[in-house]
């Protein structure tokens, strides 16, 4: 046992140690954020390739399924996997040596040979099928794979560390819930999928018979395990039968990959997630309608990298853990520090721009205060102590002579306002308004060549900034905690221990810039009136110099997640990607790996508003977000 001792000083990820057919290890992403943030037992009747438990990980758990040479596996790796590892290293990868192995009776086996030879057989037969025919005898051809690694020993070592304390049983589903089950259980079903056939998942792995009238006394079972307090989540194929039988609980139709197939045709194919909620997570349920409602009421913008179309995923990952403080690192928009708000976290939101500060100033920091409509319409009347700065900088670049003259009225209006709350919404309205009077958003060009006849384009400047004031008034709430917005760099940014950091940074590619500034130059130059800039009178935009940032090159980004992985190694990290930038998904993993024990992605897919890489023709804006978090 030293050598197993020794291997757990470089413990990974536990993961399924056998492929499965109809194995869950492509749909984590989907069925991680739908798990309970907290339970009594895990209970997987439908065990399989244990793929969700591998993922979780959880400390109590009953682990069950119906084939007693999967379970005899189970619990050998458990409980002596330097025997299994020990068979495992005298096969070898040959024809002879397959059927050979194949031809044995694992009944007759001692129980870490029959562990190692199903593990062998599976990983070198065939498309890692596990079949057997009538008699209940392994049938299926050798595979023919050059160096398949049926003696995964670090692998092996994490599953049995995996499997320590945990009651693993061989019964059918119903016996083992109605033993097991009780309430505050978390319940994993993934029974044979729908529809009955001679490629049914279930007939690979046992001689058994899984009927539709089966999957209807399943049915019962849940509604059962609901009424006495389990939360359970149910996987199937998208069949109007699994429509039928939940159609009272949330059904969620993702698209899956069949590795596995009797029809070559038929390797893709739709997978439903069912899940049913215990009455009180229904009510619960209600409060966070609620909530969404509220985050609804942020104001739309139009800002690059905005996550507002991926707030349910942000949530459905970070809800999984106990906090109540938060960072919202690069604040952006603002969207994400907001919706954390919602839900009643103490949000410190931070970002290099102070327009994006600003943002945050009166929406997220700000509890109380509103710019009543009078007031704001006060602010569009001339006054003498206008400056003319944008007129005269920035004539016909833009806007109209008199929207120039307009913006620089409201400008010093707006700086005579003294509450700084007041301040803030007035000024994010303007640049609110700045920004839906330019066509695509941005300050990359000059003119209105890509006019495109919106209705915002239409309005004048202040109707919009009118508008932007009452949407701004109606999204400041109170959620009882004292929240924040800091302008400033995030490697400087003295905060202490909070519980969660979100860090959505610029995204340094090759093909592209993240020069967030470059693109919104005039307004981030309303928000600091131009103070402590330089602006670029040889640009034909009048740009002024950017920030410097390291997220500017590709050594410059890896350094900078290194220095705040470490500065937040106390906190629990939720970072979001894209991925076409660097670093790759494997180097973030590796950057976070220094700092954290437990690191998981969750790709997202995801299409930019729009780019530079004229994606229409190339499709460089269909990318996946990953989720990566850290604990």
């Amino acid at each position: 046992m030293m050598e197993q001792a020794i291997r757990k000083e470089k413990m990974v990820q536990a993961k399924p140690i056998l492929k499965w057919a109809g194995g869950k290890t492509q749909m984590l992403g989907d069925l991680t954020p739908k798990v309970p943030k907290t339970y009594g037992r895990y209970i997987e009747p439908f065990l399989g390739g244990g793929a969700l438990f591998f993922h979780l990980n959880p400390t109590n758990a009953i682990l069950a399924d119906s084939n007693p040479e999967l379970i005899n596996m189970y619990q050998e790796v458990a409980d002596h996997v330097d025997w299994v590892i020990e068979y495992l290293r005298q096969y070898k990868n040959t024809k002879e040596e397959y059927y050979a192995v194949r031809a044995l009776d694992w009944t007759k086996l001692s129980k870490a040979e029959a562990a190692a030879r199903m593990i062998y057989l599976n990983k070198t037969c065939y498309n890692g099928l596990y079949r057997v025919n009538r008699k209940g005898q392994f049938n299926v051809p050798y595979g023919k794979y050059k160096s398949p690694n049926f003696c995964d020993e670090e692998a092996l070592y994490a599953a049995s560390e995996a499997l320590q304390n945990k009651s693993i049983v061989c019964n059918d589903y119903h016996v083992v819930l109605k033993e097991y089950a009780q309430a505050g259980d978390f319940i994993f079903l993934d029974p044979p999928y729908l529809p009955i056939s001679e490629c049914s998942d279930f007939k690979r792995y046992t001689k058994e018979q899984f009927y539709e009238e089966n999957h209807i006394e399943l049915a019962k079972e849940v509604q059962r395990l609901q009424k006495i307090g389990c939360h359970v989540i149910l996987t199937n194929s998208n069949h109007p039968l699994v429509h039928q039988l939940y159609a009272p609980y949330n059904i969620e139709v993702i698209q899956t990959k069949r590795y596995i197939s009797c029809n070559g045709d038929k390797r893709k194919g739709e997978d439903v997630i069912v899940t049913i909620l215990t009455k009180k997570e229904e009510e619960s349920k209600i409060v966070l309608k609620s909530l969404e409602e509220q985050v609804q009421k942020y104001p739309p913008t139009r800002f690059m990298g905005s996550k507002s179309k991926l707030l349910g995923q942000i949530w459905s990952v970070a809800s999984q853990f106990e906090f109540d403080t938060v960072v919202d690192l690069f604040s952006g928009s603002g969207i994400v520090g907001y919706m954390f708000k919602a839900q009643g976290k103490a949000v410190i939101s931070n970002d290099y721009m102070a327009m994006s500060a600003i943002f945050t100033k009166a929406m997220v920091e700000n509890s109380h205060t509103i710019l009543p409509l009078e007031e704001a319409k006060a602010l569009l009347l001339p006054t003498s102590a206008s400056d003319h700065f944008v007129s005269k900088t920035f004539q016909d670049l833009y806007y109209s002579d008199a929207e120039n003259e307009q913006i620089d009225n409201m400008r010093a209006n707006i700086a005579a306002i003294k509450d700084p709350y007041q301040h803030a919404i007035a000024m994010t309205a303007l640049i609110r308004a700045c920004i839906k009077k330019r066509p695509r958003g941005i300050f990359t060009y000059t003119g209105n060549r890509y006019d495109d006849g919106r209705k915002d384009l239409k309005k004048t400047l202040e109707e919009q900034f009118l508008e932007a004031v009452v949407a701004i008034n109606e999204a400041v709430f109170d959620n009882k905690k004292v929240n924040k917005s800091n302008y400033g760099d995030a490697m400087e940014l003295q905060v202490g221990t909070q519980d969660l950091i979100y860090i959505d940074p610029p995204y340094y590619s090759p093909l592209s810039d993240n020069e967030y500034v470059r693109r919104y130059h005039f307004v981030e130059g309303l928000a600091r009136d131009w103070k402590g800039v330089e602006i670029q009178q040889n640009t034909q935009t009048k740009k002024f110099k950017s920030y410097p940032t390291p997220f500017s090159t590709r050594k410059g980004a890896a350094e900078a997640f290194d220095r705040l992985f470490a500065k937040f190694a106390k906190s629990i990290l939720i970072i979001s990607y894209s991925s076409n930038s660097q670093p790759t998904q494997e180097e973030m993993i590796s950057l976070l790996k220094k700092h954290k024990e437990h690191v998981d992605v969750f790709p997202i897919d995801y299409t930019y508003a729009f780019g530079n890489q004229k994606a229409a023709k190339t499709n460089r804006n269909k990318v996946q977000e990953y989720l990566f978090v850290a604990y």
